[in-house]
């Protein structure tokens, strides 16, 4: 399924953290915390201005960002998570 989101708003999709932790332990599912980290998979164009000019967004396509805990909308897209932000709601963009 396409999905192009309006206006200032990021399609991402969580990215899965790691089961183990540094001292080697492994993490039980229920214990875990839904990840903050995501893969952005679609962008919206922009925000406009008070002349009708586009804002254009600060972030791309295949992005990987940090988003707050209680940030954005879930829904599911061929049975995967995601999630609906505002550009506002993302917090950083990781660059490698």
């Amino acid at each position: 399924m396409k999905l192009r989101p309006l206006h200032d708003r990021i399609v991402v999709k969580r990215v899965a953290e790691e089961a183990k932790t540094a001292g080697g332990l492994f993490i039980p599912d229920s214990a875990k915390e839904k990840p903050a980290r995501g893969k952005v998979i679609a962008v919206g164009e922009g925000k406009r201005d008070s002349d009708g000019k586009r804002i254009a967004l600060d972030v791309k396509k295949d992005d990987e960002v940090l988003f707050g805990k209680y940030a954005g909308t879930e829904l599911k897209l061929d049975g995967e998570e995601h999630i609906v932000l505002r550009e506002e709601e993302i917090l950083a963009v990781i660059e490698k």
